[in-house]
């Protein structure tokens, strides 16, 4: 493939004014055997070599593809099944009952009958939910209804006896050691419906929602995206296989990396190095996950679940990070509050080698790796200044969602701790600090398509239009790279260079025109391995 007339995004001073400035002049690139094999003169044309294809950027800028450094993909397969249920789409309790009453009344028509999926709730538009609440909109329908945030879902009465608990007092069928904890029942001992941190309890219990990965993909690469880290924890043995069988056979046309279970901690990695222009060097082949699965899915960090209402000692959750470590794998925690984060900076330093000499890993390598932030907090929803001190110290690399800014800032605004407003999601503060910082848009819990994201952390508007955290926003350049970073190293921006890997995303325009208004509007192709992928219409 010959990409002619292209504006690139340079990845030394060699091919442009300086690293990450896109090239005055447009040049011919050519990408063969899965890679960027030749970059033109400026201003000249390459020749065409027989059979070749050819391209037309017409001046528009040819990016690396962007990478979604976090999301979930097989909830949001799931979601474009599903009833969303959430602002700015549904603002009210009129419209929230009218959208599920309709999807009831359709399951009822279903000669297969049916349950009804609700997506994207939050008190705001209706008030707190439960059982009783729900039987009022669907009766006799199973319905089930997950909060924006992931960690709740709501059932109905016909839906909790389908899954084996009954709406009366009791324990009820099927409840196993550990799972009562998450099952919220009132005094009497009677359950209300809601479900705390159950989904693979509960994804065992009903009907398997019919996911097609592969409009998931064709989306996402009418984005420009070519890869994804997803980062759903405790994943379930099925989901896996799916996803994997769907990347092998091309279904799934990303690159995948699997964030990784506490029983997935074996799994070896192979740290690589990022040269000054952002090009990956492995460490050695890549590896391939179980079951003869191919090099494009690979094993990410360990993902960390935490929550405020049940918060480990740190010495036990220091434990967890050196078993990790011992394995040579990073680890990647869920951190969504001030208390998440204290307890986590807590247990990394206390995981940490003592000063003398760091202890060998399965990779022959320490558990960090100099200049390679390994380590990683997910989300950092809340990172005042004293914290971010820390996060610098310690080497981390802070894995962000800028674009819930956009989506949900008047609920924070309105519900977060004055405090922490101030440091919300935070960016400009967290680069100025010299600390790692990437991006992913924890969709289906935020919006999949990252130019929202880039463009949410560059004006940082709620939907409202109130300016939240204004000394945080980046400027358009800062906000892409977010997206631009290896999965293994998500904070290091690719560049486009001799021998990287031909993931590419080509706008319309050329790139200071494309950040003006980050729209993924602008793509014009995207290519995954040298080869044509997506072109628009």
């Amino acid at each position: 493939m010959l990409v002619r007339r292209a504006e690139i995004l340079a990845a030394t001073p060699a091919v442009g004014p300086g690293p990450g400035t896109p090239r005055a002049d447009l040049v011919d690139v050519r990408l063969a055997g899965g890679t960027v094999v030749e970059i033109g003169p400026p201003g000249r044309r390459l020749d065409r070599r027989p059979g070749e294809e050819e391209f037309d950027a017409a001046g528009g800028a040819l990016l690396p593809g962007l990478h979604d450094h976090h999301l979930h993909l097989m909830s949001l397969a799931a979601s474009m099944a599903s009833v969303f249920l959430g602002p700015p789409a549904v603002a009210d309790a009129r419209e929230f009952a009218r959208r599920l009453g309709e999807a009831a009344g359709a399951a009822r028509r279903s000669p297969r009958g049916g349950w009804v999926r609700g997506i994207g709730y939050h008190p705001a538009t209706a008030g707190d939910l439960d059982r009783w609440a729900l039987d009022a909109l669907t009766g006799d329908v199973p319905t089930r209804v997950q909060h924006r945030g992931g960690a709740l879902w709501v059932l109905n009465s016909a839906a909790l006896r389908e899954v084996g608990l009954s709406p009366h007092a009791g324990v009820g069928v099927g409840v196993g050691v550990g799972v009562g904890e998450g099952i919220e029942r009132t005094a009497a001992g009677t359950p209300t419906g809601r479900l705390w941190r159950l989904d693979s309890w509960l994804a065992a219990r009903v009907p398997r929602v019919a996911v097609d990965l592969g409009a998931l993909g064709r989306a996402a690469l009418a984005a420009g995206v070519t890869g994804f880290t997803d980062a759903t924890p405790e994943r379930r043995p099925s989901d896996r296989a799916a996803l994997a069988e769907a990347v092998v056979a091309g279904v799934l046309p990303q690159r995948l990396t699997l964030m990784r279970s506490s029983a997935e901690t074996e799994l070896p990695v192979r740290p690589g190095t990022c040269g000054p222009d952002g090009a990956w060097a492995p460490g050695g082949a890549p590896e391939r996950l179980r079951s003869g699965w191919e090099s494009r899915l690979t094993a990410g960090p360990l993902k960390i679940m935490l929550d405020d209402t049940d918060l480990p000692d740190p010495d036990r959750l220091a434990e967890r990070v050196r078993a990790a470590h011992r394995s040579g794998v990073p680890v990647a925690v869920h951190c969504v509050t001030r208390v998440q984060l204290v307890v986590t900076l807590a247990a990394i330093e206390a995981a940490r080698p003592s000063a003398g000499g760091a202890p060998a890993t399965a990779t022959g390598l320490s558990s960090l790796v100099p200049g390679r932030p390994a380590d990683r907090i997910e989300h950092g929803a809340v990172i005042p200044p004293e914290l971010a001190t820390l996060i610098r110290a310690a080497g981390l690399t802070v894995v962000t969602q800028p674009n819930f800014v956009a989506e949900r800032g008047d609920a924070y605004l309105a519900e977060v701790d004055p405090d922490d407003i101030p440091w919300l999601y935070p960016c400009r503060s967290l680069l100025a600090a010299g600390i790692a910082v990437a991006a992913g848009t924890d969709a289906p819990f935020g919006h999949p398509d990252p130019w929202r994201a880039v463009r949410a952390a560059v004006h940082r508007r709620t939907p409202a239009g109130t300016l939240l955290g204004a000394a945080e926003r980046v400027d358009g350049r800062s906000a892409l790279d977010l997206f631009l970073g290896h999965p293994e190293s998500p904070a290091r921006p690719r560049r486009i260079c001799l021998g990287m890997t031909a993931d590419l995303c080509l706008l319309r325009v050329p790139l200071d025109e494309a950040l003006a208004n980050p729209q993924a509007a602008d793509v014009a192709a995207t290519f995954i391995d040298g080869t044509l992928a997506y072109a628009a219409s």
